[in-house]
């Protein structure tokens, strides 16, 4: 049974508006969303996109998390291996100072671009690759807990502002090689289900069996990341879901074009091989009550108490209106 529900915000950008909007529409829709009952609202990381404009997770995050009270506020996530460990710990301090006890460091090791991007983040000859990521991740903990490591080269470097306690860290995956590294760590698991590909059940369980039990997490701890659309009709549902539809099947490059009537061709239909393989992603779109089943019964395979949900639309409206239906349907604020 789901307990909690959260959001992962990716800041669309629709067509005919603009970035800035849409950063605007997030920090409505954060406020929104602690009243209607939330327990967490997450941002996510992308570089050099028409479409989504949340670039700088640890910007945006201490924005929102200051236009609101209760609500958890985090990454989901920091592309880690862009950036120093060392200088990560320092942002995500000074959040959690500022915020203390509502700060989430979700981490991941995907570009969150093109190669060319990723270089350009990473520029120079120091920049790690994805190899490097289970020692960023050791060293990354070791600054937020104040514990460096006695042999290390960075023995006598703290992570400042100094605070009690830290950021709640969490590990994305979407494949088995991540969800292996959260084991090892003693790390909770978001599986992003809403991008995965391939035995995701089988994976969790894996990370489960094989977790190692950490001081701050003594048990291993799943939630899922997950694609939905709810509107007041499932007809309604499948005209506003049509948006992000559109929008996969063309690249995804530029912004979010507005919903289709029934039956029009997605773009680059003339080859549904490679259109398939662009929109043939986890996303469900329905009334309330059938993607609450849904999202139950998806939990449920899953063994997760708490969902995140990735909601992409044309119309801020719409998006609203979204999470509105769930957050009824789940009696959240009851």
């Amino acid at each position: 049974m789901i307990c909690r529900l959260g959001v992962v915000d990716q800041s669309p950008v629709s067509v005919g508006s603009t970035p800035g909007q849409a950063l605007q529409n997030s920090i409505d829709l954060a406020q929104r969303c602690e009243v209607l009952g939330y327990h967490r609202y997450w941002l996510a990381e992308h570089h050099s996109s028409q479409a989504l404009a949340g670039s700088a997770p640890e910007v945006l995050t201490g924005r929102i998390a200051a236009a609101t009270n209760t609500i958890r506020v985090g990454s989901g996530g920091v592309m880690l291996t862009h950036y120093s460990a060392y200088k990560v710990a320092e942002q995500w301090r000074m959040l959690h100072a500022l915020f203390p006890h509502r700060i989430d460091l979700g981490l991941g090791r995907a570009p969150g671009s093109d190669q060319t991007t990723a270089a350009a983040l990473a520029k120079g000859p120091g920049a790690l690759s994805a190899e490097h990521y289970p020692a960023q991740l050791t060293e990354l903990t070791s600054f937020l807990r104040d514990e460096p490591n006695p042999a290390g080269p960075f023995r006598d470097v703290r992570a400042t502002p100094a605070a009690e306690g830290g950021p709640s860290m969490w590990l994305l995956a979407s494949s088995e090689g991540s969800a292996g590294i959260a084991a090892h760590l003693g790390l909770p698991l978001v599986w992003a289900h809403f991008i995965a590909h391939g035995p995701g059940q089988a994976i969790v369980d894996a990370y489960r069996e094989r977790y190692r039990p950490s001081e701050e997490f003594p048990h291993p701890t799943v939630m899922l990341a997950t694609g939905a659309i709810c509107a007041d009709t499932q007809q309604e549902a499948a005209f506003v879901a049509s948006s992000v539809q559109r929008w996969r099947a063309s690249g995804p490059t530029g912004p979010i074009p507005e919903p289709a009537p029934p039956g029009t061709p997605l773009p680059g239909s003339d080859n549904p091989l490679f259109v398939n393989q662009r929109v043939n992603k986890p996303l469900l779109h329905g009334a309330p009550e059938y993607v609450k089943d849904e999202l139950e019964s998806l939990a449920t395979s899953f063994g997760a108490e708490e969902v995140l949900l990735v909601t992409i639309t044309h119309d801020h409206a719409a998006r609203v209106r979204s999470y509105e239906l769930l957050a009824e349907a789940f009696e959240l604020t009851s």
